[in-house]
């Protein structure tokens, strides 16, 4: 099969399958979790314990402001590796930095990462730190996270099962209206009135599964409660769900109407003219949990105040991916492409000269 690499973005799954998963180096029986699409992390056994990774870019957009930059940068980081459903330990860190950045600048970045991961027990290992000509915000390195447990203590969406229920926290397109609300709040301001971009600008650190993955995992995991988690990046909700169904190998069934929406994403989505479920939203987790378990993780989600509710469940594979949308049933697809990323760009073009 002959397939091209998206314009912008993550590859397909196609991609993937395609030049990636054939190729994966040395072979290991001590892989418990290995590359695959859809799924957030790998899993290897040393010794009697089970080591979860992750490995992304050191996002870092100036911005932002260095503190939200530093701070989105690493949730970003450790979002991926808490949907194993342990606990981060540890995180070795590469930067490759612009020959722009001041020492001011790079002083309040690190202060911020080191505070971050301070409050989220992670240490910092091993890096490499250095100014370089052509690196450019806002890919400025890359980190590995890594979270160390007991091994009946991950999950994985292979572990999930026909019957397990659906949830989502927060709802779709919470990075997308974060970034819009973070990078126009005079335009945001002029339409909606300054009191609504104050409150949008909270998205902002809503951009982090982290609390809400540990927060489910109390409940339990497994069949004693949380089975699979993944994290809804690009091409957004709807995108997550068809890679944790795919990823698991089920189908699944979701009704729109139940996916709880923040009335600040609503509006901001519309009046940047994109679909908030298909827009990416790093901040919101997708869960599959054993149906005698849902309730009580919604329950504890919401106790520590993360909007959460239960949208679905799987399926059998045959029936593949149903969306229930005003009662009726249509086939759910991935997105493919995310519309954020276009839609972004255009505005920096068109409003630059507002938000001065």
């Amino acid at each position: 099969m002959d397939v091209e690499l998206p314009d912008i973005g993550k590859i397909s799954p196609e991609v993937f399958n395609e030049l990636i998963f054939p190729r994966l180096g040395a072979k290991s029986s001590n892989i418990l979790i290995g590359p695959h699409h859809g799924v957030d992390v790998g899993i290897v056994e040393i010794g009697d314990k089970a080591v979860a990774m992750t490995t992304d870019p050191v996002f870092i957009v100036p911005e932002y402001g260095w503190e939200r930059a530093a701070w989105f940068a690493i949730h970003i980081l450790v979002s991926d590796v808490v949907t194993s459903g342990l606990s981060p330990n540890y995180i070795a860190i590469d930067l490759n930095l612009p020959m722009e950045i001041t020492k001011e600048q790079l002083e309040v970045m690190w202060k911020t990462i080191h505070k971050e991961c301070e409050k989220l027990g992670i240490s910092i290992i091993c890096g490499h730190t250095a100014r370089y000509e052509n690196c450019h915000y806002p890919m400025v390195g890359g980190a590995t996270v890594i979270a160390v447990g007991e091994k009946n203590e991950y999950v994985t969406p292979k572990m999930a099962n026909v019957g397990d229920r659906v949830i989502i926290t927060k709802g779709p397109a919470i990075e997308a209206s974060g970034i819009f609300a973070t990078m126009f709040p005079r335009l945001l301001g002029k339409e909606f009135g300054s009191e609504f971009s104050k409150q949008s600008q909270n998205l902002f650190y809503k951009m982090s599964v982290v609390k809400d993955a540990m927060t489910a995992v109390k409940v339990g995991v497994r069949d004693n409660g949380v089975t699979a988690m993944h994290d809804a990046t690009e091409c957004g909700v709807w995108g997550g769900l068809y890679e944790i169904a795919q990823a698991s190998g089920f189908g699944m069934r979701v009704e729109k109407e139940k996916i709880v929406v923040d009335s600040c994403v609503e509006k901001i989505c519309r009046y940047f003219d994109i679909d908030p479920y298909k827009s990416i939203s790093e901040g919101t987790l997708i869960i599959t949990a054993r149906y005698d378990k849902a309730d009580e993780i919604v329950d504890v989600l919401l106790s520590k105040g993360i909007d959460a509710s239960i949208v679905g469940e799987l399926i059998e594979p045959k029936y593949g991916m149903i969306l229930i949308e005003g009662g009726k049933e249509r086939k759910l697809e991935h997105p493919k492409v995310d519309p954020f990323w276009d839609a972004f760009y255009g505005a920096l073009k068109r409003y630059k000269d507002i938000e001065k």
